[in-house]
């Protein structure tokens, strides 16, 4: 992997990642990237994680009752007025070291190929994650949270608040998944 002054290198505009940072598995297929981005955001603020490796982090955010904590950049403070009403939050993240040409997946958990799409792996174009976070703690722009399956100093995209009665659909499916619970 190559190293910055800041860490591990990160994929930019003008240096993406290499197709072997990460390695590619018998039966994964890769694709060229656009050449450019078609949009911009904000990193709110950081996730904090006991996770300094990939291979160490939960495969979902519900496998893990570890309490993390989220640092909202200063600047956000008064967006996070009334926060501390919520029991649960939906925290968005950005998977910042995870590839974006895989088209074609080997999960090793699953054995078999599927499409990116189909998966919840951090691997895909935009590395967006979503976990349900419980929230037990604001501290200023410090919250505490149980939920997270993101590596330390993961970069935080937008909360908002989870709605059960919204958010919920508790007869969703997915098909080859069905075996697996």
């Amino acid at each position: 992997m190559a190293w910055g002054r800041q860490g591990p290198a990160r994929a930019t505009p003008e240096a993406p990642l290499s197709e072997n940072t990460f390695g590619i598995r018998e039966g994964e297929v890769a694709v060229d990237l656009p050449s450019a981005f078609d949009a911009g955001l904000y990193f709110i603020g950081r996730i904090r994680t006991p996770w300094t490796r990939r291979e160490d982090c939960p495969k979902n955010a519900r496998e893990s009752d570890a309490v993390c904590t989220i640092e909202v950049d200063p600047r956000w403070i008064e967006a996070l007025t009334g926060v501390e009403t919520c029991s649960h939050l939906l925290a968005l993240y950005w998977m910042d070291k995870a590839r974006r040409d895989l088209v074609l997946q080997m999960p090793r958990h699953l054995g078999e190929q599927r499409g990116t799409f189909a998966l919840r792996s951090p691997v895909r174009p935009n590395p967006i994650a979503a976990s349900v976070v419980r929230l037990l703690n604001v501290d200023g722009t410090r919250l505490s949270v149980v939920g997270l399956d993101c590596l330390d100093g993961t970069p935080l995209v937008d909360l908002k608040p989870y709605f059960a009665s919204t958010d919920a659909v508790p007869d969703a499916v997915v098909g080859h998944a069905k075996s697996a619970t």
